[in-house]
């Protein structure tokens, strides 16, 4: 599904093979299904959303309750991926590239969300805090880089961890 281009934005050809693939680990329920009802950057006071987990993937779930906040990475499957040149504005005067954008449309389209862990309900996840499509495929979640402990020993040429 691609979207209309603005005037001066640009598109680019695909490359005809793919480099990796991925596995997606569970669906991202929201209220939203429309791309222009989507928050951006989402907000930890936003609604209530569900991060449902495929059955697969549950015991990679094990200790993630310890955890008031989380980074979610997902696919934002309805983005188109050929847009190098943007006009975020609809103003044809200021254009930026993809890069210097978080905006969904993107050659790889990964969106990720920092969200607040409200509760854990088997193998679904209740958070606040994302900003996508309701059953937009989820790719990863991690612990919030803040609140994260290594599980591992020290590693002898990482000084900042050695105690």
């Amino acid at each position: 599904m691609h979207t209309r281009l603005r005037t001066g934005e640009r598109t680019i050809t695909p490359p005809q093979t793919a480099d990796a693939d991925l596995w997606f680990i569970g669906r991202i329920h929201t209220p939203w299904t429309a791309r222009e009802d989507c928050p951006r950057q989402g907000g930890l006071d936003g609604p209530e959303c569900r991060i449902e987990v495929f059955a697969p993937w549950q015991a990679a779930l094990e200790g993630i309750a310890a955890y008031g906040h989380l980074e979610i990475l997902y696919w934002l499957d309805r983005a188109r991926r050929d847009l190098v040149r943007q006009n975020p504005k609809s103003d044809g005067a200021h254009f930026f590239g993809t890069f210097a954008l978080r905006s969904p449309q993107r050659p790889n389209p990964i969106g990720t969300s920092q969200v607040r862990l409200i509760r854990v309900e088997g193998t679904t996840l209740i958070v606040r805090g994302l900003d996508c499509l309701d059953g937009t495929p989820l790719i990863d979640i991690k612990p919030d880089r803040c609140e994260f402990t290594p599980k591992a020993g020290a590693k002898p040429s990482d000084p900042q961890r050695q105690s």
